[in-house]
């Protein structure tokens, strides 16, 4: 066991160089800085007063600001770029004696579910090499369940936390839109991206979101609502407490086994006290369609300004059009690309009605499902967070069938609510993660049936 900052800093990176380092490696980690980590590290333990982090490490995703790491988001566009500034959550994370200890791989400017389109290359799954960890988050997710830190953070736009948590066996929220500051995370669509945190158990997650929580005048999105200490909200009494099970998120279609998983996870909450109920979010097969028309069309006006002109990669060429062009050809993947033109095409003049307008509309009736299911007295919805465990890396090669792994996670994002994933189970030794998701900032409920959850399995073993 750690006995101070710099011992727990000097064993995470001995982690690292063990599991990520190599060509057998996990390549979760891209940037880091040893020396500077143990010099913060002494830092933080000769402070006088210890902070609620005190000498825990973290890493952040890649395109989560820091002032002495690379932010890249994944991406050559960005290569060599060191941020002026360092995210809100850095410094949050920083002030309660937390240690940043490295930045992870994501897929690039965060478009992915598998964490295949790094322009550094896929990160692999703890649990399984030859898997995916999931997107685009995967990084950090690997970085927990691989043990080199209890904490780490990632952003969602589609459930970019809460897929890889499932995936790789830890836990992952993505917490109300405005709960978390944005100031310092790269934008890819601003009406749905939120950093969010991973946690080797709920506790780990729950005291990593008091620390970053709460609404910072930088970020005019943010909310001003009282951070509960979520980490104080275990209980193992749930009496009082409905759950709901939209039929939806469980169609015929859904993998048995997960279904399987599910099931037994409710049964537990039930032997617990809780109520269980059916209901129905009746436009939630429209989330995919709807998501991959907004996210998209705002990722087309926000990456506009990687152009070669500010900042970033810069390729030389005769007119300032043929820079643009050769810049952005050379500095961004294939998917980014697919997504700006998808993007720029819903927001042209003769389709912003038919695509984007009509997706906006939807969008509002996907929320006011969660609305009305909530106002009917459930407290919380209990679904899987993914429809299959994780799969083969280069397994999907159609776009559509790769996006179809944020089925059951796109809806919270684009309603603004709290959702969690917490393990509940295997399918053939690897993980699969059971999905909470709340009332608008009442993380608190959440975490209290998460803790619950994380319980009941701990004692199945």
């Amino acid at each position: 066991m750690s006995t101070s900052a710099v011992s727990a800093v000097r064993e995470a990176f001995a982690r690292m160089a063990e599991v990520d380092a190599g060509p057998t490696g996990l390549n979760c980690i891209l940037w880091t800085d040893e020396s500077r980590a143990l010099v913060d590290a002494r830092a933080v333990d000769d402070a006088a007063a210890p902070g609620a982090l005190t000498g825990m490490p973290f890493v952040a995703k890649d395109n989560i600001a820091t002032t002495h790491l690379q932010t890249t988001c994944g991406s050559r566009i960005l290569e060599g770029y060191v941020s002026p500034y360092e995210a809100t959550v850095i410094t949050r994370l920083r002030a309660a004696g937390a240690v940043l200890v490295g930045k992870t791989n994501c897929d690039e400017f965060a478009m992915g579910s598998s964490n295949e389109y790094s322009a550094w290359g896929p990160v692999l799954n703890p649990v399984d090499r030859t898997r995916v960890p999931g997107g685009s988050s995967g990084g950090s997710a690997a970085s927990v369940a691989a043990g080199i830190v209890r904490i780490a953070l990632g952003s969602e736009t589609g459930g970019s936390v809460r897929q890889p948590a499932s995936y790789c066996g830890i836990v992952g929220v993505k917490p109300t839109y405005g709960r978390v500051s944005r100031f310092g995370l790269v934008a890819f669509a601003s009406s749905l991206d939120q950093i969010g945190v991973f946690g080797a158990t709920v506790h780990d997650a729950a005291l990593a979101l008091e620390v970053i929580a709460g609404r910072d005048p930088r970020d005019a999105t943010s909310g001003d609502c009282p951070v509960t200490p979520y980490r104080l909200a275990a209980t193992a009494d749930l009496t009082g407490v409905m759950i709901g099970r939209p039929r939806e998120y469980f169609p015929a279609s859904l993998d048995p086994r997960v279904a399987a998983r599910c099931d037994a996870a409710l049964d537990q909450l039930r032997a617990r006290g809780a109520d269980v109920r059916d209901v129905s979010l009746p436009h939630t097969e429209l989330a995919i369609p709807v998501y991959y028309i907004i996210a998209p069309a705002e990722a087309s006006s926000n990456l506009a300004r990687f152009d070669g002109v500010r900042y970033g990669l810069r390729v030389p060429s005769d007119s300032l059009g043929e820079m643009y062009e050769h810049t952005r050809t050379r500095g961004f993947g294939p998917e980014v690309t697919r997504r700006i033109l998808l993007g720029t095409y819903v927001l042209s003049a003769g389709y912003y009605d038919a695509y984007y307008r009509k997706a906006q509309e939807v969008r509002t009736l996907i929320a006011k499902d969660f609305l009305e299911v909530f106002d009917s007295g459930v407290h919380l919805l209990f679904t899987p967070t993914t429809p299959t465990p994780a799969f083969e890396l280069g397994a999907k090669s159609d776009p559509y069938e790769m996006y179809l792994n944020d089925i059951f996670t796109a809806t919270a994002n684009l309603s603004g609510v709290p959702a969690i994933s917490v393990p509940i189970g295997e399918i053939d030794g690897l993980p699969i993660g059971g999905q909470l998701i709340g009332r608008h900032f009442e993380e608190q409920a959440m975490f209290r049936v998460a803790f619950a959850l994380e319980a009941a399995r701990a004692e199945a073993r």
